[in-house]
């Protein structure tokens, strides 16, 4: 046991270290070491190893307690639409559509369809979620419609486990009593939660943090988010589920941006653990035999979800937003894998259904950190409209002292709005056509453009300019149009939107010295700084 850890650290990090160089995210190198080692050591029959799968799925408990920390019981509440309406309708709609191309078209049995269309309904919470963590891109629009539709699909695996269960007559009850018993210990659950976040929480942090212990604070947490997962998965729901809801109460308090930092190190060791049991189900003798059936249905099932997330997220979103978050959820996720375990083991899918489905869920696994890399390049290759010839005569000469906005989204219409109020003269550039028309419609002094284009800048009079603005969410935009305007107006003139400190260490070498975090600003505080020169 002690060569297959030694071995498997060396692969994960020798591998890791080949992918980064490579711009591949380390996900891709846990999945190809698991691999390797279930080959390597004949451990195919390990990844069925009930102690090593719950072991593994603490990574994603993890995972889901730190994304709690980050949303309070409020912050839940706005969003609703995105979890109750948008998740709802893609599990049904995804599901739905599952069941009567297998069942009606392909004329596969009636309870195999089901379980196989519910595990393709679902998407994968720990990859999705762990790479918008690190990118930051878990706060942007997109980052925001992909994480209400995952959690809608955590509390969904609840029901879809007990229907499976109930269905492999693991449970001799009857279905009314089996969703009795289910609302009553939901009822439970959140009852206990709420008692304990309300008054417990506070005065337990508070004793603990008087002792000035590091040690005595880690293992509070790990007791919370464990003890929360534990009396979640001993009422019949997912260890995930109550991890979420503890770090959701924790965000209530002030101890959790420590909290945050104390866990990482034990949520990354077991989402790696995670993805090399993922690895390990990848058997190449199983792709030998099927891989026609198998690339058909990957195909299939992305183009489809595709089609499904877009349609409904296009609703209330523009294309880019909608594009985007049906991009980052086009996989099959990890709790399908457990699903097909559990219906495997109850007789309801033959071995040949379940060992194509395990090998299709686990090549988007794979693909999916290589989508989400690319996001921004996709949906520009994807939603290519022909670029307007838009006739814009833009008098420079009429142009001095005025503000410069680069990025006209919410944030930079909410500083238009600020400065035209105040009699401020300002003028915006915008290279995403949908918000270019948007904002002209709506009476913005806007021009169509890239940031980055010296002669646009030129023709908006840059060296006249009181300020420039740049509010652009795109991180290597970002760097491309600070390098370009500190060429030509002075950095002290500059003043930068940024969402994560990652973004700060891509910008920080121009010495710019208004860069300010957008949760921390508001379009009014610069509007007021602009009022003062």
């Amino acid at each position: 046991m002690l060569t297959i850890i030694v071995t498997s650290l060396f692969l994960a990090l020798t591998i890791n270290i080949v992918l980064k160089k490579v711009n591949l995210p380390t996900i891709i190198g846990y999945i190809f070491t698991g691999t390797i080692i279930a080959y390597g050591f004949n451990l195919h029959d390990a990844v069925n190893n009930h102690t090593l799968k719950e072991i593994a799925e603490f990574g994603v408990v993890f995972l889901m307690f730190t994304i709690g920390l980050e949303f309070s019981l409020s912050h839940l509440k706005k969003m609703k639409n995105e979890v109750f309406v948008a998740g709802t309708l893609q599990i049904s709609i995804t599901a739905i559509i599952v069941f009567l191309v297998s069942y009606f078209l392909f004329d596969i049995e009636k309870n195999v369809s089901f379980v196989l269309s519910l595990a393709i309904a679902l998407s994968s919470t720990a990859i999705v979620l762990k790479t918008f963590n690190e990118t930051g891109e878990i706060n942007r629009r997109y980052g925001q419609r992909s994480l209400g539709i995952l959690i809608m699909q955590d509390i969904a695996v609840i029901p879809i486990l007990l229907t499976i269960g109930f269905m492999s007559n693991a449970s001799s009850s009857s279905v009314s009593d089996v969703l009795g018993e289910m609302v009553l210990h939901a009822a439970i659950l959140l009852a206990l939660m709420v008692i304990i976040g309300k008054y417990l929480l506070e005065p337990f942090f508070k004793a603990i943090t008087k002792t000035n212990s590091d040690e005595l604070f880690v293992g509070t947490i790990l007791f919370l988010a464990i003890g929360a997962s534990l009396l979640a998965h001993e009422l019949g729901f997912s260890y995930s589920l109550g991890a979420f809801i503890a770090g959701m109460l924790i965000a209530e308090t002030r101890y959790k941006h420590q909290a945050e930092a104390d866990l990482v190190p034990f949520r990354d060791l077991l989402l790696g653990i995670f993805f090399i049991t993922v690895g390990m189900q990848l058997k190449f003798d199983i792709v030998a035999s099927y891989i026609h059936i198998i690339l058909s249905l990957l195909v299939s099932i992305m183009i489809l979800k595709f089609v499904i997330i877009y349609s409904i997220i296009r609703i209330n979103e523009n294309k880019r937003v909608s594009m985007k978050t049906a991009l980052s959820l086009v996989q099959i996720g990890e709790f399908s894998l457990a699903l097909l375990e559990l219906a495997r083991t109850g007789g309801l899918v033959p071995s040949p259904y379940g060992q194509i489905m395990i090998v299709t869920i686990v090549l988007s696994m794979i693909i999916t950190p290589i989508i989400l890399k690319n996001l921004t390049f996709l949906t520009d290759k994807f939603s290519k409209e022909e670029e307007p010839n838009i006739a814009q005569d833009i008098n420079s000469s009429e142009l001095s002292n005025h503000t410069i906005i680069l990025g006209l989204g919410e944030f930079g219409r909410n500083i238009a709005d600020d400065l035209s109020a105040n009699g401020e003269s300002y003028i915006a550039v915008e290279n995403n056509i949908e918000s270019f028309y948007k904002s002209l419609n709506s009476g913005y002094n806007v021009v169509f453009g890239n940031a980055t284009n010296k002669d646009l800048l030129r023709s908006v009079n840059l060296k006249e300019a009181k300020y420039v603005i740049v509010a652009i969410d795109n991180p290597k935009k970002l760097f491309q149009v600070c390098d370009t305007i500190q060429q030509v107006v002075s950095t002290d003139k500059i003043i930068v939107k940024i969402h994560t400190k990652k973004e700060f260490d891509i910008i920080e070498e121009f010495n710019i010295s208004n860069i300010l975090i957008e949760n921390s600003i508001t379009s009014r505080s610069i509007t007021d700084l602009i009022m003062k020169k």
